[in-house]
């Protein structure tokens, strides 16, 4: 037997917000999370990269549950990417990397397509959220694209308007993966050759250049749109 649909929305809400009482529970009784987490605010990626080194293979598992309490307690992405890069290696890292963002992505996603437009709009400010929403509703998948390529965007909004929005969930997992990628192979190679790094290294460079593309590519693709979004907000 199905529940009314309002009976559905309450009950999807309640558990979303369950999920993120209980990941900020998570961070306040899990003392190498709490300690992380405070590392990340501090920006003090050595200490990241210390812990997870210390942990070995279980440090992988750590870092996953690392990049889902991002979904709700923000922080810079650089830092885990970087530190998975010095501590398991470029070849390794980027697909554990990439695949921790995704599902972190995904929470996010579905806390936006749970709480519903007027939460979000009280989490992230009203104004800030109705832009996002006016820029994904008009340029569909190249919008993802486009604020997925400026690391000034934050991470988790894009995930809460798309949800909030009723993105497609497959249009918001290839563009998270190929928008979000550039960014990851960038700070996963600057933490993996971290002790060795050197601004002359042609591959420091090689790592570089895409990532400054892609950027403003996304930059310029959100500047076209810019003018549309504003007129009508």
């Amino acid at each position: 037997m199905s529940l009314p649909p309002e009976r559905a929305s309450r009950t999807a809400l309640l558990f979303t917000l369950g999920g993120m009482a209980a990941l900020v529970a998570l961070v306040l009784l899990v003392p190498d999370l709490r300690e992380l987490a405070q590392a990340a605010f501090r920006g003090d990626t050595g200490l990241v990269r210390e812990r997870l080194d210390e942990l070995g293979v279980a440090g992988v598992l750590l870092l996953y549950a690392f990049m889902l309490v991002h979904i709700v307690v923000p922080y810079p992405s650089e830092i885990p990417s970087a530190a998975s890069g010095y501590v398991y290696g470029f070849w390794a890292a980027v697909p554990i990397a990439m695949a921790g963002w995704t599902l972190s992505a995904i929470g996010t996603y579905y806390v936006g397509r749970y709480a519903g437009r007027p939460a979000i709009h009280r989490l992230v400010g009203e104004e800030r959220a109705r832009k996002a929403e006016a820029v994904v509703d008009r340029g569909g998948a190249g919008a993802l694209l486009a604020a997925r390529l400026i690391p000034l965007v934050p991470f988790s909004l894009i995930g809460y308007v798309a949800g909030a929005t009723r993105v497609s969930l497959w249009r918001f997992v290839w563009t998270t993966v190929i928008g979000f990628l550039p960014l990851t192979i960038a700070c996963v190679y600057l933490g993996s050759r971290l002790e060795s790094l050197h601004p002359s290294d042609p591959r420091l460079w090689a790592a570089l250049t895409p990532l400054l593309l892609a950027v403003a590519a996304g930059i310029w693709a959100h500047r076209r749109r810019t003018p549309v979004v504003d007129a009508e907000t």
